[in-house]
C-alpha cells in the first residue's frame, strides 16, 4: 500500500511516500480502517524529527488522527460493523491507505459529519472537552471568563466552541486580522491581537482589573508567565503545549499569593497513548473508555445540532503532504489542516 514513511529522524519535507509499504494486520482488540482523512499539526513535525517526548520505532508511518471506513474487526471487538464510519486516535500509522486502531480509540461518526471535518475530534476537541468539562481540570462554569491563547489553532477553536456552549465569556488571543475574525465567528466575546496589543493590560481592562477565572494555554513561555498575572484569585491555568518553544518555570510565590491552580493535561494518558505511561497505557485507555467515548459522542452531537463548527482552513490530497505541513509551519492554518485520501479526495475534487 502507499504510505508516508519515516526511516530516520528528519524534517517533514524530507519524507517520501512509498508504494510498497506492507499493509497492517488487524490484531485482537483492534479495527482496520481504510483511510479517508488524517490530521496535520505542529506536533507531527516534532515527531518526525525525533524531538517529541514519544518516539515510535524506526521505520514507521507517522500520524495519530485517522478517519475512514472500518474494513476488518479484530477478535474480541464489539460495537463495530464492517463499513462503519469512524474517527480514531492511533499511536502512529495514520498517513497510509490503511491504518490499525485500538477499538477503544475508534469512535463512530454520524453520516452528517464529513471525514475531513472530524480529524480533530479525537485530539483537539477531546483535549479541550476534557480540559473545560471534566471536574478534575478547569471545570468551566456558567458566567466565568476564560482566556484562550492560540485561539485560532485546533485546540483554541475547540475551546472557544465548548466554552460558549457552557455559557462562559471568552477572551481570545491570536495573531492576524483573519484569525481574529474567525475567533469572533466562533463566539469569542473579546479578541486581542497579541502582535499589536499588550494582552495582559487588555485582559485586565476588559475584566475591570478583576482578572479571568481560567486560562487555556497551548503557547507557553512568556505568554504563560503573563497569564498568571491575568488570573483572578483562585483562578485556574492550564498549559497544554509549548508552541512558543519555551517551557516556563512556574513561580510558586505567585501561585501562593493568589491561590492559583496550575492544571496540566495530557489527554493521551486517558486514551492509553503509547509512551505516555508504557506500563499501563493499554489498561488506562480501557479504564477511561466510557468517559472518553461519551466526550467524543457529545462533540458529535453538538456538531450535528449546529452548536459548534469544526474549522478546517486547508485540505490537501495525500500527494501534497508537504504543502499541508507548510500551511501549518508557516502559520497559515486556522483551526485544523486535513489530508484526504480515496473517496474523500475525489468527493472534494482532487
Amino acid at each position: 500500500m502507499h504510505a508516508l514513511v519515516v526511516r530516520e529522524w528528519t524534517r517533514f519535507e524530507n519524507l517520501k511516500i512509498e508504494a510498497d509499504w506492507p499493509a497492517p494486520s488487524v490484531q485482537p482488540g483492534t479495527v482496520k480502517i481504510r483511510t479517508q482523512a488524517v490530521g496535520m499539526n505542529f506536533a507531527l513535525s516534532l515527531r518526525v524529527e525525533g524531538k517529541y517526548q514519544i518516539k515510535p520505532p524506526l521505520p514507521h508511518v507517522p500520524g495519530i488522527e485517522c478517519c475512514g471506513y472500518v474494513t476488518e474487526i479484530g477478535a474480541g471487538v464489539t460495537g463495530f460493523r464492517i463499513g462503519d464510519r469512524v474517527t480514531a486516535f492511533v499511536d502512529y500509522g495514520a498517513f497510509a491507505e490503511e491504518c490499525i486502531a485500538p477499538s477503544h480509540r475508534a469512535f463512530k461518526l454520524p453520516d452528517a459529519i464529513e471525514f475531513h471535518q472530524a480529524v480533530g475530534y479525537p485530539s483537539s476537541y477531546l483535549t479541550s472537552y476534557m480540559a473545560l468539562v471534566w471536574p478534575q481540570w478547569i471545570h468551566l462554569q456558567f458566567g466565568e471568563t476564560l482566556l484562550v491563547h492560540g485561539a485560532a489553532g485546533g485546540v483554541g477553536i475547540a475551546a472557544i466552541d465548548i466554552a460558549k456552549i457552557l455559557g462562559a465569556r471568552v477572551i481570545a488571543t491570536c495573531g492576524s486580522l483573519k484569525k481574529m475574525a474567525v475567533c469572533r465567528e466562533h463566539g469569542a466575546d473579546h479578541v486581542i491581537d497579541y502582535r499589536t496589543e499588550d494582552f495582559r493590560a487588555r485582559v485586565l481592562e476588559i475584566t475591570g482589573n478583576e482578572g479571568v477565572q481560567a486560562v487555556y494555554d497551548p503557547v507557553g513561555g512568556d505568554v504563560f508567565m503573563q497569564s498568571l498575572r491575568c488570573l483572578a484569585p483562585e483562578g485556574r491555568i492550564m498549559p497544554i503545549g509549548f508552541a512558543s518553544g519555551s517551557i516556563p518555570q512556574i513561580p510558586a510565590n505567585v501561585l501562593l499569593v493568589k491561590n492559583i491552580k496550575v492544571l496540566a493535561l495530557n489527554a493521551g494518558y486517558y486514551i492509553g497513548q503509547w509512551g505516555v505511561d508504557p506500563k499501563r497505557h493499554k489498561d488506562m485507555g480501557k479504564v477511561y473508555e466510557p468517559q472518553v467515548r461519551a466526550a467524543v459522542g457529545q462533540v458529535c452531537r453538538w456538531v450535528e445540532e449546529g452548536r459548534m463548527r469544526p474549522e478546517i482552513s486547508h485540505t490537501f490530497p495525500f500527494d501534497q503532504y508537504k504543502a499541508a505541513m507548510a500551511a501549518v509551519l508557516e502559520r497559515e492554518a486556522i483551526g485544523r489542516v486535513a489530508v484526504v485520501f480515496d473517496e474523500e479526495a475525489k468527493r472534494l475534487g482532487y
